[in-house]
C-alpha cells in the first residue's frame, strides 16, 4: 500500500492550510476527521474553509490529497499532526475531549518511527502528562519508539499578508530527537521554525502569544468606558500613542474578543496557574472586562435612542457584520451574539447584514438579513456597526442612517454618529 507522508487529523482552520501547504511541497497528503459531511464536501471540491477556495482544494486533490473517515491509514503515514478544537466547557476550564479522542485514534494506529505533532492550542504539559499517556498505551515509548511534538498554531484567517508559509513555526519536542525530527519535517514548507527546549515551552509560547493580546484588547476597552465619561476621543489618544516608534503597540477597542483563540486560550492559561493555587489575576481580569463590552456596547444603544426619546423595545435595530473579524465569514465566539441576545431580551425588532454570512440565528431564532444595505440603515433606527468588511459602504453608511453606533472607530463622529 502506497506510504502517506503526512495525516492531518482535524480539517478545519488549521488542518486544511496545514495540509495545503504540505501538498504544494510535494508530500503525500491525507485528511482524517470524524465529520462526514466535511470528508464528503472536501473530495467533491468544497471547501468550508475562508483561506482555502475551491480552486486550491481542486489543485490539492489534483496532487493527490483525500479525506478519510477510515483512521487506518495513520498506520501508513510517516507524521501524524492533530489538529482538532481544544474549546471551553460550560464552567470555563479546558475541554480537552477532542485531544484525547484523536490521540486515542493515533494510539490504536501508531507504527514504529511515526512522528506526532500536536498543533492544538492547550495549557502547558498537556503533550506529555496527556498525549503521551495515551499514545504509550500502544505499547511504544515517545523518545525511543515514536518522535513526540508540540508545535502550536498560528493561523490567522483573512490575513493577506502572513499565511502558514512564512510565518515562524515554534516546534518543541519530547526529547531533543524528537525536535529535530519535527524540525525537519516542518522545514519542507515552512520557512523559519524555531525550536525551544521542550514541549511545555512550545505550549506556553501559544498561550503568552495571546495572553497579550487579551490583557491589551481588555485595556484598551476598559478605556473606552470611561473616556466616554471623561468626553474624551480615546481612538484619537491611540492613533497619538501609536506615532511612538518604540516602546508602544497599537490595540483597539471593540464590541467584544471572537476568534478561535483570544476568548479561549488565555482561560487554559489561567487554569494551568489555578492549580498551583493561586488565581492568575491579569487574565482573570482581562476576561471579565472584555466579556461585558457586549453589554456596554447595547447600553450605549439605550443611551442613543433615548436621547431621541425612543424606547429599545420596538426600536428596528439593524447590525452590520456578524462575523468575529473583518473579510471572512467566520463566526466562532462571534461578540455579535451576545449583543444580539441582549437586544432581542430588550424588544428590538433585530435584522443583520453580512456579505459573508447567509443566515445567522441567535439561540435558535433566526434573525432575517437585509439584502439592501442603504435600504437597511435608511429604515432602521439604529444601525449597529460591529464589523468594518470593506465591502460596507461606510460613506453611504454615514449619510443614511438615522443614528449610527460605530463599534470599530471607522467612522467620522457627528450629530448621528457615535463611536464607542
Amino acid at each position: 500500500m502506497t506510504e502517506i507522508d503526512l495525516a492531518v487529523i482535524g480539517l478545519g482552520y488549521v488542518g486544511m492550510p496545514l495540509a495545503k501547504e504540505a501538498v504544494a511541497a510535494g508530500l503525500r497528503v491525507v485528511g482524517v476527521d470524524v465529520d462526514p459531511r466535511k470528508v464528503e464536501a472536501l473530495n467533491a471540491g468544497q471547501s468550508y474553509i475562508d483561506d482555502l477556495t475551491d480552486a486550491d482544494l481542486d489543485h490539492m486533490l489534483a496532487n493527490g490529497f483525500s479525506a478519510t473517515l477510515d483512521e487506518t491509514v495513520l498506520a501508513r503515514s510517516n507524521t501524524v499532526v492533530i489538529c482538532v478544537p481544544t474549546p471551553l466547557d460550560e464552567d470555563h476550564r479546558p475541554d480537552l475531549s477532542s485531544v484525547e479522542g484523536a490521540t486515542m485514534t493515533v494510539a490504536r494506529n501508531l507504527t514504529q518511527g511515526t512522528l506526532v505533532v500536536l498543533e492544538s492550542t492547550t495549557w502547558p504539559g498537556t503533550t506529555d502528562e496527556v498525549a503521551r499517556p495515551l499514545l504509550e498505551a500502544s505499547g511504544l515509548v515517545a523518545g525511543k519508539d515514536f518522535h513526540l511534538a508540540f508545535s502550536p498554531e498560528r493561523i490567522d484567517p483573512g490575513n493577506p499578508k502572513y499565511g502558514l508559509r512564512n510565518t515562524p513555526k515554534v516546534v518543541g519536542g519530547f526529547t531533543t530527537g524528537c525536535r529535530d525530527r519535527a524540525t525537519a519535517f516542518y522545514g519542507q514548507f515552512i520557512e523559519q521554525v524555531v525550536t525551544v527546549s521542550g514541549t511545555r515551552e512550545a505550549e506556553m509560547a501559544k498561550l503568552l502569544e495571546n495572553t497579550y493580546r487579551h490583557v491589551n484588547i481588555a485595556l484598551v476597552n476598559e478605556m473606552a468606558i470611561f473616556c466616554d465619561e471623561l468626553g474624551v476621543d480615546l481612538w484619537e489618544s491611540i492613533e497619538a500613542a501609536a506615532t511612538k516608534p518604540f516602546g508602544f503597540h497599537k490595540f483597539l477597542p471593540g464590541p467584544g474578543v471572537g476568534g478561535h483563540c483570544i476568548p479561549v486560550d488565555p482561560s487554559y492559561l489561567s487554569y494551568t496557574v489555578r492549580k498551583l493555587g493561586y488565581p492568575f489575576r491579569f487574565v482573570e481580569l482581562a476576561q471579565e472586562i472584555n466579556e461585558r463590552m457586549p453589554s456596554y456596547v447595547v447600553a450605549r444603544v439605550q443611551r442613543l435612542l433615548n436621547r431621541y426619546k425612543k424606547p429599545v423595545n420596538g426600536a428596528r435595530v439593524v447590525m452590520l457584520g456578524v462575523t468575529y473579524k473583518p473579510d471572512i465569514a467566520d463566526e466562532r465566539e462571534t461578540p455579535a451574539l451576545p449583543v444580539a441576545r441582549a437586544l432581542l431580551e430588550l424588544g428590538a425588532e433585530l435584522t443583520f447584514a453580512d456579505p459573508y454570512v447567509k443566515e445567522w440565528s441567535v439561540d435558535g431564532t433566526p434573525v432575517p438579513r437585509e439584502e439592501d444595505l442603504a435600504e437597511a440603515v435608511a429604515n432602521a433606527d439604529v444601525t449597529l456597526l460591529l464589523q468594518q468588511h470593506a465591502a460596507f459602504d461606510l460613506g453611504m453608511v454615514e449619510a443614511k442612517a438615522k443614528l449610527v453606533l460605530d463599534t470599530r472607530g471607522v467612522l467620522t463622529e457627528g450629530e448621528r454618529v457615535e463611536r464607542l
